[in-house]
């Protein structure tokens, strides 16, 4: 058990990086861009590839996150300079993306188990360490809480702190701001003369930089890339978005950034607990995906409305209340 949470929360923080590209472009420029589902897959592709001709992981990373914010800024150009729907420009990109990921791989699938990756590299170098964390668990008695290693958690944690503070900082830059009121009053920016369409360009430019680089990461972790794992990440990173403010709000910026990064570990953690019950199989997780995400929808309004229900009985009550006083104190002075 403790195996599967503690795998649900180094995915989750893998999957948390997409979520912070699904959040720039649904939440910060209120695009529902679907080239996700394809920038996923030409981030893993991109890193793949690199990988198996002998460069650097990290350089194929950041290879890869460029890849990504060449997707992103075309659907952007198609959108603000096609003039193209923004929903069918994601569409038209997602759809361009799996022809384009099929002739970066060369085949629908890249195995990576036999090649040197970021996580095998940091794990190597971490080997002393991972002997001391496990060695002090077994002396207290928690031998069966020991991972296969601590070395990808303690890699994530830094790589997505970093990627976290890097954007809530340029959110509070001069673009960014322009970037955030664009997204919340498109024409009021353009009455101020502001360039618009370069904002848009750039919001999803880093919207699929980011989930590109989650896409690389995942393939690295999971010793493959393949043509079909984008499937669906644009549902996975708006559950993540949406259970993440559901549960730790938006009052701030850095509060909501926080949020879409802990919704994503609390997504993987309830996919991991519900893949264990008996009558679900591995191929429902889809199913799954996808009742999270109405449940996570309908929850908080259905929660709003009885709240305001309960108010307005209280507020009912209370004037009942103020009503039959008052008729009481002119009872009593009739009889006087």
């Amino acid at each position: 058990m403790f195996t599967a949470v503690f795998g649900s929360v180094e995915a989750g923080l893998m999957y948390a990086i997409m979520a912070l590209g699904v959040y720039i472009s649904f939440r910060i420029l209120n695009i529902p861009d679907l080239t996700v589902d394809g920038s996923f897959v030409t981030g893993a592709a991109i890193a793949s590839v690199c990988i198996i001709n002998g460069i650097n992981p990290v350089a194929a990373s950041i290879l890869a996150l460029l890849g990504g914010f060449a997707a992103g800024s075309m659907t952007g150009l198609l959108h603000t300079k096609g003039k193209v729907n923004a929903l069918l420009s994601g569409i038209l990109m997602m759809i361009a993306l799996y022809s384009i990921n099929l002739r970066i791989m060369g085949k629908s699938n890249i195995p990576l188990l036999q090649e040197e990756t970021m996580f095998t590299s940091f794990t190597s170098m971490l080997k002393g360490l991972d002997e001391g964390l496990n060695n002090l668990l077994t002396q207290a008695g928690m031998a069966g809480f020991i991972p296969r290693t601590w070395a990808i958690l303690i890699l994530m944690i830094v790589i997505v702190a970093i990627l976290k503070l890097a954007l809530d900082q340029f959110l509070k830059t001069e673009m960014g701001l322009a970037l955030r009121a664009t997204g919340d009053n498109l024409d009021m920016i353009r009455s101020f003369a502001g360039n618009t369409d370069g904002y848009i360009i750039v919001g999803l430019g880093i919207s699929n930089a980011l989930v590109a680089l989650s896409g690389a990461l995942v393939a690295q972790y999971s010793g493959f890339s393949d043509i079909g794992m984008g499937i669906g990440m644009i549902v996975i990173g708006l559950a993540s978005v949406i259970i993440g403010e559901a549960i730790f709000g938006t009052k701030k910026l850095a509060v909501a950034t926080f949020a879409v990064i802990g919704g994503s570990i609390i997504y993987r953690l309830i996919v991991s607990l519900a893949l264990r019950v008996k009558f679900l199989e591995t191929g429902d997780m889809k199913l799954i995906t996808a009742a999270i995400v109405i449940l996570s929808l309908l929850l908080p309004k259905m929660m709003g409305n009885y709240k305001e229900k309960q108010r307005k009985k209280a507020r009912l009550a209370e004037k009942m209340k103020a009503a039959s006083g008052g008729e009481g104190v002119v009872a009593t002075k009739s009889d006087l």
